[in-house]
Formats: C-alpha cells, sequence, structure tokens
C-alpha cells in the first residue's frame, strides 16, 4: 500500500535531519501548520483518553476513489505531540476506511525512528490516538 504524499513527504524530510533536535523542531514545525479545532469541537468525545496531554481528533465521513472515507484534523496543547497529530493525519486522513484500518501508524513510527526517542508516556500516547483512528475506520466501514 503506497503512503499517501502529505506523509511520504514526511517521511522524506525526516530522513533529511539526522539530528534529534532538528527532528523536533520539525515535528514542531508540523504542529504550528496544523489548523486549529474550534473551541466547540474540543469536547470531551473528541478527547483523546490515555494521552498525557491534551489532544483531541475530529473525524468527518469522505469519499476516496469512490469508497467511504474519513478525514481527519487534530490539535494538542503540547508542542511535539501536535506535531505527532500532524504526522498522524497526514498518515490517515482522506484515504478509504479499509486502509485507515489496515495501516499500522507504530509499525510506520518505527520504520521513521520516531518512537525510539519519544518518552514513554508519548509513545503510549500516539499509540492511543491510533487505536482510536483505527476503531473509528473499522466502524465505518461496519456501517
Amino acid at each position: 500500500m503506497a503512503h499517501p504524499a502529505a506523509f511520504q513527504d514526511i517521511a522524506d524530510n525526516l530522513g533529511f535531519l539526522d539530528d534529534w533536535e532538528d527532528r523536533y523542531r520539525y515535528l514542531i514545525e508540523l504542529g504550528q501548520a496544523l489548523p486549529p479545532l474550534s473551541e466547540t469541537e474540543r469536547n470531551p468525545a473528541n478527547k483523546v483518553n490515555g494521552c498525557a496531554s491534551q489532544v483531541w481528533l475530529v473525524s468527518e465521513a469522505g469519499e476516496a476513489d469512490g469508497r467511504k472515507a474519513l478525514i481527519y484534523r487534530g490539535e494538542s496543547d503540547a508542542m511535539i505531540v501536535r506535531g505527532l497529530v500532524a504526522v498522524l493525519i497526514a498518515l490517515y486522513s482522506g484515504r478509504p476506511v479499509d486502509e485507515i484500518a489496515a495501516t499500522d501508524a507504530l509499525a510506520e513510527f518505527d520504520a521513521l525512528g520516531l518512537r525510539e526517542h519519544l518518552t514513554t508516556q508519548r509513545a503510549n500516547g500516539v499509540a492511543s490516538m491510533v487505536d482510536r483512528i483505527r476503531s473509528e475506520a473499522r466502524a465505518a466501514a461496519a456501517a
């Protein structure tokens, strides 16, 4: 399964950055580029449980290649986590629900070398975000 162009761009850019300080700066820049959620979207239904920082994910039904798809938007109150949200959105948003459900973002993060430099709390938070996204995709596929 090919990666979405936005995710591939991030993977390519991370590949050019050898220093972890530069990679963290890049993640922060990705997060800063995310459009903010509205105050009403920052609600308990959109909040991701299992994250140490505040994380909200909003999904909307869409279509990709004539199939059900989900479009994601998100935000966090922590700069690096917001960047991780941006990476997940680049990987999952706008894709058909069956592809979302089948895509293991944790394996993708490992391939990019991202998880090895995250604190345990942040890595657990990423896993919670991925679980939420994939379970929403499975539910949308079943509906």
